[in-house]
């Protein structure tokens, strides 16, 4: 059989239409449930820690989930993976709305988790697959826009759908993936392209158990938070730092044996901007995903705003990112890093003058004052998820592509939980110090977001100097090895 690059598939711009579907319902359902909670505890008669498990569970079945399926789809075939996991997704969503009780509902959270985990570095692999040189800029440049806005938009997706639908509109909040779903798998037994698998069939279960060990060492005491988690099980951070230590260590001995690892050391050793790519994202993460439930807090509790009216407050942040993302993956492969600073710069300075509206402004107009900020914000981050994803990702041979995605989104996700745990954790503490300040509050919170941006820009920074200095001492022999090294995939 052919490579998959030798020709470009004629139907790669409509797989990726699916593909970026698929992604969207994945990733928009980490965050459109949150605003639904308080109807679910209603309707299902449940504790507020039980029903929190429909968020934080999923969040976590999709964390431990992705490196092992990224690593199934490069050894199995990513299309298959891919079908079988939307499928389930689009079945785990229906039986999520049609539960009767908490438990079952939990349960299916959890399934339709591991579900989107498996879809997740898929969609980033398939990209690698299809596409090549400024084209595939372009697709990770609506990748990047799908995973900045889906999560911008999910309060207001979540509100409005409670809007139209009643008491039990929560459960249309999981209907409502089905159709979806289910046209997108219709066009992926279409158009996805048919590529044999790596020839490489073989997991490393030794490398799997030790990966989900640490990940979920790390991520437990987080997705508890809200329950006094991390007081009560503050010893499994060192502990999961510990496991995953080893899991590097056991990675590389399967390398020098010959055997096939979970998560090939050469990843993050000789693979060009990796590394910093997927630190730069984690660290973007913890502001970037904890400040959308601070802002829920703050127009809902603070200022008495419907889900609905709380979504449109962010919009503007939501519109800008889908607009620069789009245009900054043509971008990239001139300007490089010097993007991302830029954009990380701008939307430091977006959320930090929101902070400063919404303590400072009037009540009642501080959203429409903010407006503008949000926008600028969302600007920026359009030029930081998408050109971000495209220099991590474009020196990464084909053949590892999924686990690649894999472990740059279980970084992403990683990031955000820490960043959804301590910045409403920090807005309740502020609260409670100020009797109820909400003002304070909400730029306190949101100001240590945009402190977690700032390690960001420092890594992107020292990447753009480094990338720099390469280029004013370029030789003919390192353009020869550029080439080469592209020519893995």
């Amino acid at each position: 059989m052919h490579r998959p690059d030798d020709h470009p598939d004629p139907n790669r711009w409509r797989a990726l239409w699916v593909t970026l579907v698929a992604g969207f319902m994945t990733l928009l359902d980490v965050t459109i449930v949150a605003v639904a909670l308080p109807s679910m505890q209603q309707g299902l008669h449940a504790s507020a820690a039980s029903v929190q498990w429909v968020v934080s569970g999923y969040a976590l079945a999709f964390a431990l989930t992705l490196v092992t399926a990224g690593r199934v789809g490069d050894a199995f075939g990513r299309r298959r993976v891919f079908l079988a996991a939307l499928a389930a997704f689009v079945l785990f969503s229906a039986a999520a709305g049609a539960a009767p009780g908490i438990e079952l509902l939990v349960v299916a959270r959890l399934a339709q988790g591991v579900a989107a985990g498996c879809i997740a570095p898929q969609n980033s692999a398939l990209i690698q697959q299809m596409f090549r040189g400024a084209e595939r800029g372009r697709a990770f440049g609506l990748f990047g826009a799908t995973v900045g806005v889906s999560s911008a938009v999910g309060p207001v997706v979540g509100g409005l759908i409670l809007a139209l639908t009643g008491p039990e509109g929560w459960r249309w909040i999981f209907y409502v993936n089905v159709p979806v779903g289910a046209l997108a798998l219709l066009l992926g037994f279409r158009l996805l392209p048919r590529v044999a698998p790596g020839g490489r069939g073989h997991l490393d279960p030794v490398g799997v158990l030790l990966l989900g060990a640490g990940i979920l060492a790390l991520m437990l005491p987080l997705v508890l938070a809200e329950g006094g988690g991390v007081g009560r099980v503050w010893w499994l951070f060192p502990a999961g730092l510990l496991v995953l230590f080893a899991f590097a260590r056991w990675e590389r001995r399967v390398a020098r044996r010959g055997g096939h690892p979970l998560l090939e050391p050469g990843l993050l050793t000789e693979t060009r901007g990796y590394v910093t790519g997927a630190g730069l994202a984690a660290l973007y993460f913890v502001g970037f995903s904890g400040v959308w439930l601070v802002f829920a807090l703050f127009f809902q509790n603070g200022l008495g705003y419907s889900p609905l009216m709380s979504g449109l407050a962010v919009t503007p942040f939501a519109v800008g990112s889908a607009t620069a993302a789009a245009v900054a993956g043509r971008l990239v492969d001139r300007l490089g890093r010097l993007l991302t600073v830029w954009g990380l710069v701008a939307v430091m300075l977006g959320l930090g003058t929101t902070a400063l509206v919404l303590w400072l402004a009037p009540s009642d107009r501080a959203a429409w004052i903010a407006a503008p900020a949000l926008l600028v914000g969302g600007l920026g981050s359009g030029c930081v998820i998408s050109p971000n994803i495209t220099m991590t990702l474009r020196d990464v041979p084909v053949r590892m592509a999924g686990a690649a995605g894999g472990a740059l989104q279980t970084g992403q996700r990683l990031g955000g939980a820490v960043g959804t745990a301590a910045l409403p954790g920090l807005f309740y503490l502020t609260l409670n110090a100020t009797h109820d300040d909400y003002r304070e509050a909400v730029a306190l919170s949101v100001g240590s977001g945009v402190a977690a941006m700032l390690c960001a820009l420092t890594v992107a920074v020292l990447d753009w100097r480094r990338d720099r200095s390469r280029s004013a001492g370029r030789c003919p022999p390192e353009t020869s090895h550029s080439h080469t090294h592209a020519g893995q995939g």
